[in-house]
């Protein structure tokens, strides 16, 4: 695009402030040439200058001497191009630098877009978020963003009522106070590459806070309950897995994802990065003898975690189907795909930890990702005493060998953003210090 130096400076100055938030944001040649496609050397100036933890406009507009109405629009007109995170609390808008995958890409490739070469920034997401040096970076720890909604209907019997309303997509949608839904990026990719399957396009579903983003900025459509189950339904009957972010309140998707172009479940099948999904608290029992190994639930596991297998000796037909347990989502697909009734979906031995909220999720990636120092220096500011509380909580609960992680690089982070962010707390008490040795001084005056 013929950009300066100085310029080109931007892009990787950019890249940088995105690579401090938690699924990182590793340099290549393809990501180069995607942000210099969607951000303006302006864009890219301003957009860096946005920590990666959302804040309020009129904080932003301080720190960086805008008028703040001049600022809204610079960050709403980010936003409605996907290029900035952007939602409502407590009545003022946060803004955040979002990153490639779980943010820029998604907001893309949500929509029918105009006025980009889609076909070349499809080819550039294509093949920069199925690199190896990606996906390894971006699943380097235990705790991921998503996790794996099991289907209700799988889980029959005295199970049934084992399944937490957070586990169900039924409660999750009933419950939301707002929805939306917009195309899957990933389909969407894959389409205009020549190679997206033939499931459904418009099946992801923003809900709550997040929903009210999509909708304002114009990325996703509002839709009711009734429509949303209604989508789930249809995505069922085509063997899509549901997915949503991995927390336990308030919810900000579900997608529905298939095994040829979901990008973190060809991270599990072709890379053999397994933790880039979190299973659900199912998993399968394959009853051998009423198993006709008909291949139909090896066929239709998106990770491909089951597959038909007879052993020496056995006659021909005897063959059934065998679970790699480590591979497993627990979605329940392969239950809805057997016609011999020889799956089903039993508890796993112990319950997969799901962080309660998006702060302690990211708080737990930070940590096992060894950023959460980076993410303190983000934005110091934003860190406040009851915030910084919060991550000491974390860490008490985190296993010792978790904990010791953050400690290197957060004894001098750490001290750095206490007295960074307690400088003016610190001159008041010197300030009432210095009052009362002068009234104590005064006082022992009269006493003597």
């Amino acid at each position: 695009m013929g950009h300066t130096l100085g310029t080109q400076r931007e892009y990787d100055l950019l890249r940088r402030r995105m690579d401090h938030g938690v699924t990182g944001v590793p340099d290549s040649p393809a990501i180069r040439k995607i942000l210099e496609m969607l951000y303006s050397p302006e864009d890219a100036e301003l957009a860096r200058r946005i920590p990666v933890l959302p804040a309020p406009v009129g904080k932003l507009a301080r720190r960086l001497g805008l008028p703040e109405d001049e600022l809204r629009d610079k960050l709403t007109d980010l936003a409605r191009r996907g290029l900035m995170f952007d939602f409502e609390k407590g009545g003022e808008r946060y803004y955040g630098l979002p990153p490639i995958l779980g943010g820029v890409y998604e907001y893309i490739m949500m929509r029918e877009r105009s006025g980009l070469p889609i076909e070349e920034l499809t080819r550039l997401f294509d093949e920069y978020l199925n690199s190896g040096d990606f996906m390894r970076i971006a699943y380097s720890g235990e705790t991921p963003f998503t996790r794996t909604l099991v289907r209700e209907e799988a889980v029959t019997g005295a199970d049934h009522a084992e399944v937490l309303d957070y586990e169900r997509v039924s409660r999750l949608l009933e419950r939301a106070s707002l929805i939306s839904v917009a195309l899957c990026s990933c389909r969407h990719k894959n389409s205009h590459l020549g190679k997206a399957c033939d499931r459904p396009q418009r099946t992801c579903l923003s809900l709550n806070t997040a929903a009210e983003s999509m909708i304002h900025s114009g990325i996703a459509e509002h839709i009711d309950a009734r429509e949303a189950l209604r989508i789930i339904d249809e995505c069922k009957a085509a063997g899509l897995a549901q997915l949503g972010d991995n927390v336990q309140h308030n919810t900000g998707f579900v997608c529905n994802c298939c095994g040829c172009c979901c990008v973190l479940a060809k991270g599990v099948r072709t890379m053999g990065i397994n933790h880039a999904i979190v299973s659900s608290n199912w998993m399968p029992e394959v009853d051998a003898a009423r198993c006709t190994g008909c291949g139909r639930c090896a066929e239709a596991c998106p990770v491909d975690a089951l597959a038909v297998e007879r052993a020496e000796g056995e006659e021909s037909g005897s063959a059934h189907a065998v679970l790699a347990e480590g591979l497993c989502l627990g979605c329940g697909v392969c239950h809805s795909q057997c016609r011999s009734g020889a799956i089903r979906m039993k508890a796993r031995p112990s319950r997969v930890f799901t962080p309660e909220t998006t702060f302690d999720m990211v708080g737990h990636m930070a940590i096992e990702r060894g950023k959460l120092a980076e993410m303190v220096f983000d934005d110091p500011e934003s860190f406040s005493h009851r915030t910084l509380g919060r991550l000491m909580c974390l860490l008490e609960k985190s296993p010792p060998w978790k904990a010791a992680m953050a400690v290197r690089p957060l004894r001098s982070a750490f001290l750095n953003t206490v007295f960074t962010i307690s400088k003016e707390t610190r001159e008041q008490r010197a300030e009432w210090r210095r009052a009362a040795r002068t009234a104590n001084e005064s006082e022992n005056g009269q006493f003597q």
